[in-house]
């Protein structure tokens, strides 16, 4: 049956569907009814493997070819022996010609020129279209073929089947004909060859419509059959001939708009674009004939005009049938496709239809599609409809023609906003921008208000998008040139939309991050720092700035900047740019001069302006860390040098806010850099200011130290003095003022009589700690006598004595900042001070006795983990409690260091570790890195720790709850605890086999050490089933060991009526320690395993002595099967620690052959062996009984 041209514009909404049309069979296209039921319209959610076309759910056919019982017989070639069927090889190893899928014994000229590149398509193009109108049957099937042969099928299509047979028929023959040897086609493969040859053909495609569109495309055959012939492969169940005839490339390795079905639909959208262009030039010249008189008008050239007209309508229709016929046989199936890179290529051609073709296209019928797929699941696809209403929106011609849409789907647009993909969310949000500009009044009040606060976000891209659309709405309503807006000077009405926007936005009190989401748009505005300081000098009037308004523009003014000079996004927001290009460094350096020259005359006047406000004057202070301070004296600037000056040292004598000080100390300490010419100047006038404190502090000590009570006048007064000392003292060496006999005598009398006040001890302590590490940096930084060694050793000793004795005093804050110098000096003066070249400071090293370590440890318990928050605490107050959990984890944090850096011992560590799982939320990250660091430290040591922390725990259970202790929550507790423990040790069972014995034993020692003299369990025995949580982690070999261990020593402890008992901890502690694989056991044993399971019997079952224990162990010869194992003697054992979880590391090491397990004993053994040439020479019983001695197992004590 002869192959007929489709109706056009079928009700139906495909050509498939057509009886003649290739791709369907006398009745609907099953495909087509299987793609309707496989998708849900509203989610966008396939319920298909694949594609919506496949009638078998769940497979694809050549899946389907590889499960079937025969295969088809095959022709052999006409030379050479038939070859076996091949492996399945991988895109990069196959051969571009030899082995490719795409080989077939019938030549197609198409093909071969198109994968050949050698040839022009154009004359390819123009040579077929000359076959073709010679015998257009004959030059079809060559076509037809080239697009089969591209989808990597051997099968033809034959002149014969051509006439006779049905489409659907067609396509099964190809179908059957398809080659089952491997699932790659030339369109899947990546290599060079074939991204030229997908090249190839979506080019091909195009210039055959180019070259077709005044000839042979409306011959009513060639377009109609070639849209038939691609709808029923995109329908297959076939992947390759789906993908091949819409989606080119493999899905990972996608082309935009590169698919035959879409790729023709695009050509024939720039035929009709030229057809409607010749149809409006054609109205002209008729209009234009029309209007001259009766004498002027040429003959006949209104009917030549309305017969070219009628001319360019038809075609017009024909062309509009031909793409309504793809859209709807092709694109409404595929753009619902299982496969997301299919959809998402139908999308983006979507896009470039309506921008190309707006007339017929850009209608609310296909825009719904777009609209719909905004709800689809995969990122890539929204991403792709995002930038396509992007290219809609961006004009106003177009956009103002999409006012159903924008309402209908206005709501998903502004909410995906918040789309968990930042770079999705970022062009939803330019997206919005785009609205804004072009379509007025679309976006309310409510839907700006969404996408405001997006300013905040620590996505950086996406920060900035929310900032050019808070620009574009609220800073720049008229949308005026930013340029323009400057050279007239009015920035003033930015700055005050900028301020009420970030007054009343209440979401964020830092300006840096508001500043960096606007640099990129408003960065010309915010580097008018002449503008800001001006506004903030006036002089309030109504339309001056209030206090919120002044502060506001003073931190905007201190983040542009800072922006400007670093070029670094805010922490938190995007990574750091470690290298910056010459380019930008060479603009931060211009936009420092430029800053320099603005505010070096403004900054004395804002600061005398703003000197009774901390929070203005805290700002104003950092502005010199950017500046050029070099042109101070090349700009001959000296005078303002000298008003900064005073006005920084006004600034000091009026706050005592810690806030203030830090500000101004660190603004001093860049003033009076060595490098600067006048660093002799701002030397002197910090000396001055030095001077003034130190004098005012030694008037005020003797009357602090003799008065046995104190005005609050008297207090307030030296408590600021020495407050502003210790902060300068943080950042400036004051040794030279001898500050460390007056305050040790604060310290002194305070720990004496405890009457110096809380305000006055606390930055006394301060100065201490700061003068001692200020002479440790001196006497560190170049050569020094022992005399002064000894004078700092003293010093050491007074203040660390004092500080103890002060972490008993009754204010806590007192205690805390005891502990804190101490930690810092321990760590400090710790051993790693008299390493690396400095022995001889090896005197100053302190040693830490058992009382301070006590003391440390028991402050730790009492400030960090049995703190209690007050019962009448404000909820409401979570900034608070935020800032007191901060604090708790420093105190801890200092403790932890001493743990890490040895100066304290391991075991100390166990009053934090037994508190992992209960504080894990607070604290859970520093305990931690802490076991991790300590495991590295010494692993033997560790392993003790842990137990004692266990130890600890049931200990004060039981002193709770008796002999009840083991039923209640807290002893689940420990038994999750010790869970925690045991994932600690990894995988690596060798590694940790010395420490895990260890640790068995020491544990049943302590189950077992206080027997009952009547049939009652001891004790600790609950302790056992803590210990069980460890047994997983042991060779089975050690537990055979570590059991024979317990059975000796219940019998050595326990009576005979008490080992009769069957309790629960000692019956759960031997099953963890039992194999359990009675499959195995009752197995018939392998040859060459009866040596071995022989001897690890009688190792198990003689348990009367150490010795017998440890001698029976002796390793067998090695056997065939032992030689079969997995891993050779010789190789090591892999190092992949994976972190499975504890069942699935059990389960797989209990199924470990007896004959491996030998085989990781003698390699952990040889590794562990410091003496390579012992390795040779000793034999593997004597490793053996090393590892299992009397020492370790601790048999002779019983």
């Amino acid at each position: 049956m002869r192959l007929r041209r489709p109706t056009r514009g079928c009700a139906s909404g495909s050509s498939s569907r057509s009886p003649s049309a290739w791709g369907a069979g006398s009745s609907s296209s099953p495909a087509t009814e299987q793609g309707d039921a496989e998708m849900d319209l509203s989610g966008l959610v396939p319920s298909s493997e694949e594609g919506s076309s496949s009638p078998d759910l769940g497979s694809d056919f050549e899946v389907m070819l590889r499960k079937s019982s025969k295969r088809v017989a095959r022709t052999p070639p006409s030379q050479g022996q038939v070859a076996k069927r091949p492996r399945r090889r991988t895109a990069s190893r196959l051969p571009a010609r030899d082995t490719s899928p795409a080989c077939s014994p019938e030549p197609n000229q198409l093909y071969e020129a198109v994968r050949s590149g050698k040839t022009a398509l154009e004359v390819v193009v123009d040579e077929w279209l000359e076959t073709y109108k010679r015998d257009r049957e004959t030059g079809f099937l060559e076509l037809a073929n080239f697009f089969i042969r591209a989808c990597g099928c051997k099968g033809v299509v034959t002149s014969e089947m051509f006439r006779k047979l049905q489409n659907s028929e067609i396509i099964q023959q190809l179908t059957k004909q398809f080659a089952e040897d491997s699932a790659e086609y030339p369109l899947a493969l990546s290599t060079q060859p074939w991204r030229r040859f997908r090249e190839g053909l979506c080019e091909l495609v195009a210039t055959l419509v180019r070259r077709c569109q005044y000839s042979v495309l409306y011959d009513e055959f060639l377009a109609d059959t070639l849209i038939s012939l691609l709808t029923g492969l995109s329908d297959s169940q076939v992947r390759a001939f789906r993908h091949t005839s819409t989606l080119t490339g493999p899905r990972n390795a996608l082309v935009p708009g590169s698919s035959p079905a879409m790729k023709l639909m695009t050509a024939l959208v720039n035929v009709a674009l030229g057809v409607s262009l010749h149809k409006e030039n054609n109205q002209r010249q008729y209009d234009a004939e029309q209007g001259k008189g009766p004498g002027r008008r040429t003959a006949n050239r209104l009917e030549t005009l309305l017969e070219q007209r009628k001319q360019l309508q038809e075609q017009q229709e024909e062309i509009e049938n031909m793409m309504n016929a793809i859209f709807k046989g092709v694109f409404v199936h595929r753009y619902r496709d299982v496969v997301p890179e299919i959809r998402s290529i139908c999308m983006e051609e979507m896009g470039k239809w309506m921008q190309s073709y707006s007339t017929s296209f850009l209608t609310d019928g296909y825009l719904k599609y777009i609209g719909w797929t905004l709800h689809d699941k995969q990122r890539d696809v929204r991403l792709t409809c995002l930038k396509a209403l992007q290219g809609l929106y961006s004009s106003q011609d177009t956009a103002v023609r999409m006012e159903l849409f924008t309402s209908r789907f206005k709501a998903r647009m502004v909410s995906m906003v918040l789309d968990k993909e930042p770079d999705v969310a970022v062009e939803a949000v330019k997206l919005l921008t785009l609205i804004l500009q072009n379509m007025e009044d679309v976006l309310t009040e409510e839907d700006c208000q969404g996408i405001y606060p997006v300013v905040f976000a620590s996505h950086r891209a996406l920060a900035t998008a929310a900032g050019e659309f808070l620009y574009r709405k609220l800073l720049d309503p008229k949308g005026e040139a930013r340029q323009e807006r400057l050279q007239r000077g009015e920035t003033r009405a930015f700055f005050h939309l900028l301020l009420a926007f970030f007054i009343e936005s209440e979401l964020h009190e830092h300006a840096t991050y508001l500043v960096d989401s606007l640099w990129d748009c408003a960065a010309a505005l915010l580097k008018d720092w002449e503008a800001m300081a001006v506004l903030l000098l006036e002089e309030s009037s109504d339309e001056g700035l209030g206090d919120p308004q002044e502060s506001a523009l003073i931190q905007i003014l201190v983040a542009s900047m800072r922006q400007a000079v670093e070029g670094q996004p805010p922490v938190g927001r995007g990574p750091r740019k470690k290298v910056l290009s010459a380019w930008e460094r060479k603009a931060q350096a211009s936009e420092r001069v430029r800053i320099t020259q603005y505010l070096i005359p403004l900054l004395p006047q804002l600061l005398a302006k703003f000197s009774a406000d901390a929070e203005k004057v805290t700002l104003l202070l950092a502005a010199p860390r950017y500046f050029d301070l070099s042109l101070y004296c090349t700009g001959r600037l000296e005078k303002h040098l000298e008003l900064l000056l005073g006005q920084l040292q006004e600034a000091v004598e009026k706050h005592s806010g810690r806030e203030v000080l830090e500000a101004a100390s660190r603004a001093l300490h860049v003033l009076c850099d060595p490098e600067l010419p006048f660093h002799g100047r701002v030397d002197y006038a910090r000396s001055r200011l030095v001077d003034q404190l130190t004098d005012k502090f030694q008037q005020e000590l003797p009357e602090l130290l003799q008065a046995s009570f104190l005005d609050e006048d008297e207090v307030y007064s030296m408590a600021a003095t020495l407050k502003r000392i210790s902060i300068f003292h943080s950042a400036h060496d004051l040794t030279p003022w001898k500050l460390f006999e007056p305050c040790h005598q604060i310290m002194q009398r305070a720990v004496d009589t405890g009457e110096i006040p809380t305000q006055v001890l606390i930055p006394a302590m301060t100065c201490l700690h700061f003068y001692v590490l200020w002479e440790l940096a001196h006497i560190s930084a170049g050569a020094f006598m022992q005399e002064h060694v000894l004078e700092l050793k003293r010093k050491v000793d007074a203040l660390c004595s004092l500080c103890q004795s002060c972490l008993t005093d009754l204010d806590p804050s007192v205690q805390e900042q005891a502990y804190v110098l101490l930690s810092d000096h321990l760590l400090m003066f710790g051993p790693q001070l008299a390493q690396g070249g400095r022995e001889a400071l090896s005197s100053l090293v302190l040693r830490l006795d058992a009382g301070l370590q006590a003391q440390l440890a028991g402050f730790l318990m009492d400030h960090v983990f049995n703190h209690a928050e007050p019962m009448d605490a404000d909820q409401d107050d979570s900034e608070g409690r935020i800032e007191a959990l901060h604090q708790r984890r420093r105190l801890l944090a200092g403790f932890c260091k001493l743990v890490v850096y040895n100066v304290v011992e391991l075991s100390a560590a166990s009053d934090v570790f037994k508190h992992y799982v209960k504080c894990y939320d607070d604290y859970g990250d520093i305990i931690k890195e802490t076991l991790n660091q300590a495991r590295q430290i010494d692993r033997a040591e560790w392993g003790r720790t842990l137990l004692l922390s266990l130890k600890q725990l049931l200990t004060e259970l039981l002193l709770q709850h008796g002999r009840g202790a083991r039923l209640s929550k807290a002893f689940a507790e420990i038994r999750d605890l010790a869970r925690r423990f045991a994932l600690l040790f990894g995988p690596h069972q060798a590694r940790n086999r010395t420490v895990l014995v260890a640790l068995h034993r020491e544990g049943i020692k302590f189950a077992l050490q206080s027997p009952s003299s009547e049939l009652l369990a001891p004790l600790q025995l609950p302790f056992l089933e803590v210990l069980s949580e460890f047994s997983p982690r042991l060779l089975h070999p050690d537990k055979k060991l570590i059991l024979a261990y317990l059975e000796q020593s219940c019998q050595a402890v326990l009576s005979p009526e008490q080992q009769q008992e069957a309790w629960t901890p000692l019956l759960t502690y031997r099953n963890s320690l039992r194999l359990h694989n009675p499959a195995r056991s009752q197995a018939q044993p392998r040859p060459g395993s009866t040596t071995k399971r022989r001897h690890a019997d009688e190792s198990s079952g003689h348990s009367d002595s150490s010795l017998q224990l440890s001698s029976r162990l002796a390793t067998p010869t090695l056997t065939s099967t032992v030689v079969k194992g997995a891993r050779g003697m010789s190789q090591p054992l892999p190092e992949d620690e994976d972190k499975g979880s504890e069942s699935d590391f059990v389960e797989r090491h209990s199924l470990m052959e007896e004959e491996e397990e030998v085989v990781v004993i003698q390699e952990q053994s040889s590794e562990e062996e410091e003496d390579s040439q012992g390795l040779v020479t000793r034999s593997r019983s004597n490793r053996l009984r090393d590892l299992f001695d009397s020492s370790i197992l601790g048999l002779e004590e019983l």
